[in-house]
């Protein structure tokens, strides 16, 4: 194969031909653009939706938000300060465990829904209402003092729930039985009367402790719960707490038990009457 022709000596080097190649894209300037303007108007609508909130809610209103959006905030209350309250040897206005560790009356909105113009939803404050009544009228006669620390007020997020606690010296209930000791029938008529005037519906669990039964006996603990949780409704119902009320009764025998380290423990034996929101 013969090679290239050899260069005469005064022949000129021949020229240099450099193409020029461009690429064009697909579509007029491709599309990423597009993508990049939608998430960035979606921020400044986000941003400029923040900034009327900000505007248009008092400083009450945003604390409420704020508190709203909170995750942990109904389980710290739940254990916080009022929570065993009137009721096991703390009082309601003791410093609570929030983060802003303010007192228990200056965060009475904590947990509680707020409407557009900031006030206050039907329920709101009704832990404290009830807990100020309750205390008053227990605080009319020596007996009823000392059932005080019986009582256990908590706020949970179905609604305020009292708890009627059993213990060594106090039982709510006869041993085995569905009926009522007197000094329960005293402690649920005033029960009855804090919770009468306030709204939302009412529900009765019934706990029982995990104690054995006597070999031959026919019942056990969820008929026994259920059954007291029925003495506890009509007991409430002779106190003032219109039937029409009652949204649900149940018992739960010794699955929930208060005290977990000891299911035989008798302060698993108790009464909790919810009151919705």
């Amino acid at each position: 194969m013969a090679g290239p022709a050899k260069r005469g000596k005064n022949e000129p080097p021949p020229p240099i031909i450099v193409k020029k190649v461009t690429v064009v894209a697909g579509g007029h300037h491709g599309g990423a653009w597009k993508v990049a303007y939608a998430d960035f108007v979606t921020a400044m609508m986000a941003f400029f939706l923040l900034m009327w909130l900000l505007g248009a809610t008092t400083e009450k209103q945003r604390k409420g938000i704020a508190d709203y959006f909170t995750p942990t905030l109904v389980k710290m209350r739940e254990s916080s300060a009022g929570s065993s309250g009137l009721l096991g040897g703390n009082s309601i206005t003791d410093v609570d465990n929030y983060p802003n560790r303010q007192g228990q009356t200056g965060t009475k909105t904590l947990t509680i829904p707020r409407d557009a113009t900031g006030g206050a939803k039907e329920g709101a404050g009704k832990v404290q209402r009830m807990q100020q009544s309750l205390k008053q009228k227990l605080e009319r006669s020596e007996t009823l003092r000392k059932l005080a620390r019986q009582v256990r007020m908590t706020v949970t997020p179905d609604g305020v729930r009292i708890d009627l606690v059993d213990d060594a010296d106090f039982a709510m209930f006869r041993l085995g039985t569905t009926v009522l000791t007197p000094q329960a029938v005293q402690l649920l008529a005033v029960i009855g009367q804090t919770v009468a005037p306030e709204p939302g519906t009412v529900m009765v669990r019934g706990h029982t402790d995990a104690l054995p039964w006597r070999a031959g006996q026919v019942t056990n603990n969820w008929s026994l719960s259920a059954g007291r949780a029925e003495a506890t409704r009509q007991a409430l119902m002779r106190s003032g707490i219109r039937e029409d009320r009652f949204r649900r009764i149940e018992g739960v025998a010794d699955r929930e038990p208060l005290i977990a380290d000891n299911p035989q423990d008798p302060r698993n034996r108790r009464m909790s009457i919810i009151v919705g929101n």
